[in-house]
């Protein structure tokens, strides 16, 4: 169950925003096999120049149509398995017109601990959720 945050500068249309998460989640289910309905995205836009993201020393430009992306999902997937992700995302992106050099990808890994889907209870440790496989 992963909670996806979706920064970019405002601009884009609710079609283009709906687009862009769809082919994140996509690209997870494919992925890691989470359930469709696992599907939690936080969606924000940010006026010109809010959002910073410079090469890091790797030589490229980025645009103004930068997605910063933030994933948090639960621990245990292997280096294998993330480096796919990346590159179905990347691929993903890359068919709503989002070039490979705007996309900018923090992950962020956590336990059953960590999360709670409401009512005061960490619904995996009380087992009314299952612990999501991580292969």
């Amino acid at each position: 169950m992963p909670l996806v945050r979706i920064d970019v500068t405002a601009g884009r249309s609710p079609k283009e925003l709906q687009a862009i998460s769809q082919a994140v989640h996509e690209a997870i289910v494919d992925e890691y096999r989470i359930p469709e309905r696992d599907y939690f995205h936080i969606l924000t836009e940010h006026p010109a120049g809010q959002l910073v993201a410079q090469d890091a020393g790797l030589g490229f430009e980025r645009s103004d149509a930068v997605v910063m992306l933030q994933i948090f999902t639960q621990r245990g997937r292997s280096v294998e398995a993330k480096q796919s992700l990346y590159a179905r995302i990347h691929e993903a992106l890359g068919g709503v017109g989002v070039a490979g050099e705007d996309i900018f990808l923090g992950y962020v890994e956590n336990g059953p601990e960590d999360w709670t889907f409401g009512f005061g209870r960490a619904q995996y440790l009380t087992g009314e959720l299952k612990v999501p496989a991580t292969s």
